[in-house]
């Protein structure tokens, strides 16, 4: 049965940060209400996209004000940390949490983020693998000694464990069909994003390279894909609430790529919200449409996890919980009856 998760970049929606954080929150809760299976957010640093940079201290607000749903940044932005006190981060959170905590992981989309804090971009992919290899040795040692290129740990001495074991899910975002075969053959769940037109290649891809694996008894990976989404009574309506909310997002996802002269070379928006949903990347309409929307896109790309970006930009606070409420009591039903979405 498909699974529904939420995205949230937290980005500046013109309120005063301490009232934003509150009405994410509180939309936190009504997920946990709802039944949404995992809540993810972005990190960004130095920009409007993101007001929350501190995945893990956002993360640790939230244990506590939910019960049943999972967290999972997604992604941590691994060049940025020392991979030791990241692995401890991750297991605080894992206990904090009782056992709902996941993880994604990434070297980082915008060079001009990683630049301004000092790491060379051109250095971020390997710096990405060698803390991700130090943080999945952490998971499996009592001491941990590791002298690397770019962090060096000697002797340490590992006093806390996941709550999980052997770890936490890890997760991974993914691009294009030939970066499947390294999450598929580490049992590590995906989310793809963009247009829709390559997606049914990496799902394929994906579970061609984790069948090969064939380890008796495993549950398969989830394999998502990730949309804005606005839910009204009716079409017009959500249209219009999307319309209003997406310039502000825009503005701040476009922000430093304006500053520095340049376009993303990798995730791609429209500047209008209606060229976002007529491109496939977003849904706005009464639950009828949504759902034959994202029913087409679910099928069509054999997913079997949705992930919902339900606030973005300067959407009212009303306007994001109305459309959560009506997606979680409408849509998500018409959905969890599509028989398979595996190929």
């Amino acid at each position: 049965m498909i699974k529904f998760g939420i995205f949230d970049q937290n980005d500046r929606g013109g309120l005063p940060l301490a009232q934003q954080y509150d009405e994410r929150l509180k939309l936190a809760e009504l997920y946990d209400e709802s039944g949404f299976y995992c809540y993810h957010m972005s990190e960004h640093h130095g920009t409007s996209l993101s007001m929350a940079p501190s995945p893990s201290v956002f993360m640790s607000a939230l244990t506590q004000r939910t019960q049943n749903l999972r967290l999972c940044p997604l992604v941590y932005l691994l060049p940025l940390y020392h991979p030791v006190r990241l692995a401890e981060e991750i297991c605080m959170l894992d206990h904090l949490s009782k056992g709902r905590f996941q993880f994604g992981v990434g070297r980082g989309a915008s060079p001009f983020e990683l630049a301004a804090l000092g790491v060379e971009p051109e250095h971020a992919v390997k710096m990405y693998a060698e803390a991700l290899a130090v943080i999945r040795a952490y998971f499996t040692s009592d001491s941990l000694t590791h002298d690397g290129e770019f962090w060096k740990v000697k002797d340490f001495a590992v006093e806390m464990k996941p709550f999980q074991q052997p770890h936490p899910q890890i997760w991974y975002a993914v691009g294009s069909p030939d970066s499947v075969a390294w999450p598929a053959q580490n049992n590590i769940n995906i989310v793809c994003g963009g247009p829709a037109s390559n997606l049914r290649a990496i799902s394929d891809g994906y579970r061609a390279a984790w069948k090969k694996l064939d380890v008796a008894g495993r549950p398969e990976p989830l394999i998502g894909i990730n949309r804005y989404v606005v839910v009204a009574d009716n079409d017009e309506k959500a249209r219009e609430i999307g319309r209003k909310a997406w310039p502000t997002f825009y503005s701040s996802f476009m922000k430093l790529w304006v500053k520095n002269n340049a376009q993303p070379n990798r995730m791609k928006l429209p500047p209008d919200f209606d060229s976002l949903v007529e491109g496939g990347q977003a849904v706005a309409g009464s639950p009828e449409t949504v759902a034959s929307a994202l029913a087409h896109q679910i099928s069509q790309g054999a997913f079997n996890y949705f992930i919902g970006g339900f606030v973005f930009g300067s959407m009212p606070f009303a306007d994001a919980s109305a459309s959560i409420r009506l997606f979680s009591r409408e849509v998500m039903p018409a959905l969890e009856a599509i028989e398979s979405v595996a190929a």
